[in-house]
């Protein structure tokens, strides 16, 4: 009887412990059991992305901010700095600010709000390279949990990709914006890399003789730098066009006539000699100066020096090693990379000219498309005339920008014309090829992305005209694309690097 009565205590203080846990409250006066819902936005400036993630503002609750700092060149988190984070109403509120990222591209302010409203919630990002300033209009602070369960709901699924902010981090990675730009028509054609005026220069022998490469791996396509010894002429133990025996006669001439030269213009200023007389032993000496400096100009232990002229490599050997030269002999010849002509033809009917002419866009070994107008290069000229040996026109242009590609080697060409229409435009790189089918990836939030199928028109070099699917200010992935299509098609949304 006893160990019935005992037992019957026990389940009453149970039950009364658990009315206690059903009657439990937040510290605002919501129950336990409601979760504060979560909210996120994602603002891009020129410089930066923000992707901030954070529980609904709520009177006397501290909210701890998830800010995701990236900066957008080469997509990289910030890693060094400070952010402080403002609510602000009425040009009065409160702020916080922490030095530094919790963890690379991640900062955690907290911020506790103290009055109900519509705030302005302000990041002021400061880094050792820049700073920038990020605003998000209509922020609302609410009385309570329950208000901000009722105005806002709870989380379900959207269907999107995830790939969070530090999978991105890991990887080439990069995203841009839809816009409104210029969109020409286009030729598609190929074109083929020339030297250009001044890129290739062939070194000859100024002297007579034998041939000693002061390079032991002097061979085709070997770099070199501006004034590097590449090799010597010696005409050591040469009975005949002896350069030793030339330089020694060169030097006994040029001092014999400047001793002459020297007397004569004593002469002439006394106006013992007549102007002409003094003309010609100062014609003499001149010529005598040269010859020598010539002669003696590059020389070492009695060997003319060869050096290169520019950085550049070797495009042609046309000696051996140990062969004897005479003067005015091709050695070699140098070439750079920094500096190429672009020549490409077309059909006359296009009715191609200078004045219609608006661009020309090229393709690169990796692929990727550039204006010839990179660093300063240019459209030289269209060839005049057509015949039946050679029907098709011709267009030359300078390309200044650094090209690895061998001369002679082809290359796919755009040339623009006409009048440009304002169209909706994205980076070729950002499109998806299934079939001649074409989507993209579209990041709707930081975190966040949609494939979408477009429908392109026009390519213009680096950019594709969009007719359906994209609007002008959404984000594109441009970089990185095919990693996003596989999370897309993992099944499964990988955890978080950072608390949430």
């Amino acid at each position: 009887m006893k160990y019935i009565i005992i037992v019957l205590a026990f389940l009453a203080m149970s039950c009364n412990n658990k009315a206690e846990d059903a009657h439990a409250h937040n510290a605002d006066g919501s129950h336990l059991g409601e979760e504060i819902p979560r909210l996120d936005h994602t603002i891009w400036t020129d410089k930066t992305e923000l992707f901030v993630e954070f529980p609904a503002l709520i009177v006397g609750n501290p909210s701890r901010f998830a800010a995701h700092f990236t900066v957008l060149d080469k997509h990289q988190p910030v890693s060094e700095g400070s952010v402080t984070v403002s609510l602000i109403k009425d040009g009065k509120g409160i702020r916080n600010t922490v030095d530094a990222p919790s963890s690379p591209g991640i900062f955690s302010p907290t911020i506790q709000p103290k009055e109900a409203g519509t705030y302005q919630l302000v990041f002021e990002l400061k880094t050792p390279e820049y700073s920038d300033k990020i605003t998000i209009d209509g922020i609302t602070v609410f009385a309570n949990t329950e208000e901000a369960i009722k105005v806002l709901g709870t989380a379900e699924d959207d269907g999107s990709i995830s790939f969070l902010k530090e999978q991105a981090w890991k990887i080439d990675f990069q995203t841009a914006p839809v816009v409104s730009g210029k969109i020409y028509d286009v030729i598609n054609t190929s074109g083929v890399w020339m030297p250009s005026p001044g890129s290739v220069k062939s070194l000859v022998a100024k002297s007579n003789g034998v041939v000693d490469f002061a390079v032991s791996n002097l061979t085709e396509g070997a770099q070199v730098k501006q004034g590097q010894l590449l090799m010597n002429l010696s005409s050591r133990g040469l009975s005949s066009n002896n350069l030793s025996t030339e330089i020694a006669n060169a030097k006994a001439n040029f001092e014999q006539s400047r001793a002459d030269y020297e007397r004569k213009k004593e002469l002439y200023e006394s106006k013992i000699i007549s102007k002409a007389e003094f003309e010609k032993v100062e014609s003499n000496y001149s010529i005598a100066k040269s010859n020598y400096q010539t002669l003696s100009s590059g020389v070492s232990g009695g060997s003319k020096q060869i050096r290169a002229p520019f950085n550049g490599f070797i495009k042609s050997i046309n000696i051996s090693n140990g062969d004897y030269v005479e003067q005015g002999v091709a050695l070699l010849v140098i070439g750079t990379n920094q500096s190429k002509v672009l020549k490409t033809q077309i059909a006359p009917n296009y009715g191609l000219t200078m004045e219609n002419m608006q661009g020309i866009w090229y393709q690169t070994k990796d692929g990727h498309w550039t204006n010839v107008t990179k660093d300063g290069g240019a459209i030289l000229s269209i060839s005049k005339d057509v015949d039946r040996e050679k029907p098709l026109i011709s267009v030359f242009a300078q390309v200044n920008a650094a090209i690895n590609m061998p001369e002679g080697s082809l290359t796919q060409v755009q040339i623009a014309m006409g009048n440009a229409i304002q169209k909706t435009m994205i980076p070729v790189n950002a499109l998806l090829e299934d079939y001649g089918s074409y989507s993209v990836m579209v990041q709707l939030s930081g975190e966040s992305f949609e494939r979408r199928s477009v429908k392109i028109g026009k390519r213009n070099g680096e950019n594709v005209e969009i007719l359906q699917g994209l609007e002008v200010g959404e984000v594109v992935v441009t970089t990185g694309t095919y990693q996003v299509k596989m999370a897309s098609m993992s099944g499964s949304t990988p955890a978080h690097g950072h608390e949430h």
